[in-house]
C-alpha cells in the first residue's frame, strides 16, 4: 500500500464539493471514494434520469454535454430548464438519505455537485448546508480561458442562466468569451456564500498534496 492509500484516522465527515465545472470536483470526489467515501456523483445520477435522451434517431449514444448544447443554440433553453428540474430532484433524494436516521452515522459521505448546485433554489442549499461541510474548490480568474476552451473543445451541461446573450452582427465564439467571465465571476460569489471551507486552487495543485492534506483543511 502506498503513502496516499495509508490515510490518517479521520471523524466521519459529510462533504458537498462545489465550484466551477473543471475545478476538480470530480477528480477529489474520485480520490476520496478510493478511500471509503460513498460517494454521490450528481452528474451521473443526472445523465441517468436523463438515459432515454440520450440516443439521437440514428441510435447514437451522446453525452449530457452535446443533449444539452450552448446556449445559442434552439434547444438550449428547453434542456437547461429540464436539467436544472433534474438536478432538484437528484439533491433531494441524496439530503432524504443523508437525513435518513437509520444510515450508518460513521459512514464517510462525498457528493460531488454540479457546477450549478448554486441554481438549485435556497431550500435545498441550506439543507446541504446543514448535513454536510460544503467545500469550494475556487479557481482564480487567470483560468478561466482554460476553462472555457475546454467547455467548448469537449460541452459539459453549463447553465447559463440568461447571463449568455449576443451583440448584433457577433460571432458565438465572442459572445461566449465575452459572457463567461460574468457567469464566472456570479457564480464564485454564490460559491463563497455556502462554502464552509475554501480549498485554493494553486494549493490542491501543488506537487504532494494528498487525500490527507486535502482532509486537513476540514479541521
Amino acid at each position: 500500500m502506498n503513502m496516499e492509500q495509508k490515510l490518517k484516522p479521520f471523524p466521519p465527515m459529510r462533504l458537498s464539493l462545489i465550484g466551477m465545472a473543471g475545478s476538480g470536483k470530480s477528480y477529489w470526489s474520485m480520490k476520496l471514494a478510493e478511500h471509503g467515501f460513498r460517494r454521490f456523483g450528481c452528474d451521473e445520477l443526472i445523465a441517468e434520469k436523463l438515459a432515454n435522451e440520450l440516443f439521437v434517431s440514428d441510435g447514437r449514444h451522446i453525452e449530457t454535454g452535446e443533449w444539452m448544447g450552448f446556449p445559442y443554440e434552439r434547444q438550449y433553453k428547453k434542456h437547461e430548464s429540464k436539467y436544472l428540474a433534474l438536478e432538484k430532484q437528484v439533491l433531494s433524494e441524496i439530503l432524504f438519505y443523508l437525513q435518513n436516521p437509520k444510515i450508518d452515522r460513521d459512514e464517510h459521505i462525498v457528493v460531488d455537485t454540479t457546477g450549478s448546485v448554486i441554481y438549485t433554489g435556497r431550500e435545498i442549499m441550506e439543507k446541504l448546508c446543514q448535513n454536510t461541510i460544503v467545500v469550494f474548490l475556487s479557481t482564480p480568474p487567470e483560468v478561466q480561458k482554460q476553462l472555457l476552451n475546454a467547455y467548448i473543445t469537449n460541452p459539459h451541461p453549463m447553465l447559463w442562466r440568461d447571463v449568455f446573450h449576443k451583440k448584433p452582427n457577433e460571432t458565438n465564439q465572442k459572445a461566449l468569451a465575452r459572457c463567461y467571465p460574468r457567469l464566472f465571476s456570479e457564480r464564485e460569489r454564490l460559491y463563497l456564500r455556502y462554502a464552509d471551507v475554501t480549498i485554493d486552487y494553486y494549493s490542491r495543485r501543488k506537487d504532494g498534496f494528498r487525500v490527507n492534506d486535502f482532509l486537513n483543511k476540514m479541521r
